[in-house]
């Protein structure tokens, strides 16, 4: 595992649990406002931290952390994600699950293996304008049977898409919620211009305030709970 990074502490990326974050690096997507361009671009990658170095940490943080989320760059491009995960769960931690969706048959084997506690899915746009948005080729099937198997999944989930004024329009995010209709949960994200893969997305910005609130009242017609985070 290309461990990139570890957050040892969160009180807001497992909900309701308080976890620690272990960072995969790389990622097969190229979103030009990516937030973590160090697990992305490789000639920013850092010295990898070993896996027992990882799974020391959570041996002596039982019965201080209840959960343990994996993030990246991208988790299910890496052939070794299942047994690390079996590694977590024998030390007694929820897992969580952020992906984007890109690797249907890995999240299958997750969800059937039964290692996932939690899954977050990034939808990035409507299906036609993944490729622009991605920055390389992206197969439509595998995003919508990912979308298929969270939707029916016995684990609590969520869908969330980052929203960047220059990349998504209103009618995009409203047909984001048509591919998803009948969700629990789907987070619309205001973009942040901290820290991104393309530095001219600095001077980005998301939608108003007023725009997210009237976007959340129409997918509230279709999906259970919308939040604006």
């Amino acid at each position: 595992m290309k461990i990139g990074g570890l957050q040892k502490v969160s009180l807001i990326d497992y909900p309701g649990l308080i976890s620690a974050i272990i960072f995969l690096q790389g990622c097969n997507f190229k979103c030009s406002y990516c937030h973590n361009p160090e697990l992305v671009d490789s000639k920013l990658f850092q010295p990898c931290i070993k896996e027992k170095e990882v799974l020391d940490f959570l041996n002596m943080r039982r019965g201080k952390l209840d959960a343990v989320v994996i993030t990246g760059g991208e988790p299910t491009i890496h052939d070794g994600l299942a047994p690390f995960i079996k590694q977590i769960k024998k030390r007694g931690f929820a897992v969580k699950l952020d992906t984007n969706g890109s690797q249907p048959r890995v999240i299958k084997n997750l969800l059937d293996e039964k290692l996932l506690d939690f899954i977050a899915m990034d939808i990035k746009a409507p299906l036609e304008k993944y490729k622009d948005i991605v920055k390389t080729q992206v197969n439509p099937d595998s995003i919508k049977e990912s979308i298929r198997l969270i939707l029916k999944a016995k684990i609590p989930y969520e869908f969330r898409t980052t929203v960047v004024a220059s990349q998504l329009e209103e009618k995009d995010i409203l047909q984001i919620g048509k591919m998803i209709a009948g969700a629990k949960h789907y987070v619309l994200q205001k973009f942040v211009p901290v820290k991104v893969l393309e530095k001219k997305f600095l001077k980005e910005k998301s939608f108003s305030d007023e725009k997210l609130q009237k976007i959340k009242n129409h997918l509230e017609h279709q999906i259970t709970s919308v939040t604006i985070r």
